[in-house]
């Protein structure tokens, strides 16, 4: 068991929507994917890095952060945070100190 982490909890004071993907057909035998409000909840918000690449004739840019929130059941890869208009898509989430009270999620800023 990992070692008990301080989190300060006037530092969660972010609003953040949570969001899951729902697949809809399209009727031609296809689907898109519609985002569906999961609840809101309050975080900490910390830039982590920024990385770039060459590709196509341009760069392209990946910025990651962490995102540190109260435990809640449900949150995974593959779901997305939103934020004054930002979309952050969760790469990783894990219990902070494995005692279910914080959630650390490493996320990647979507355009």
């Amino acid at each position: 068991m990992m070692g008990l982490q301080f989190i300060d909890p006037g530092r969660l004071r972010t609003e953040l929507r949570l969001e899951g993907a729902v697949a809809v057909e399209d009727g031609a035998g296809g689907h898109t994917q519609h985002w569906e409000e999961r609840g809101r909840l309050f975080g900490h918000v910390e830039p982590m890095g920024v990385r770039t690449r060459f590709g196509a004739g341009q760069d392209h840019e990946a910025v990651t952060h962490h995102v540190t929130i109260r435990f809640r059941e449900g949150v995974q890869a593959g779901m997305r945070f939103v934020t004054h208009g930002r979309h952050l898509a969760i790469i990783t989430v894990r219990d902070l100190d494995e005692r279910g009270r914080y959630l650390l999620c490493q996320a990647r800023e979507e355009p």
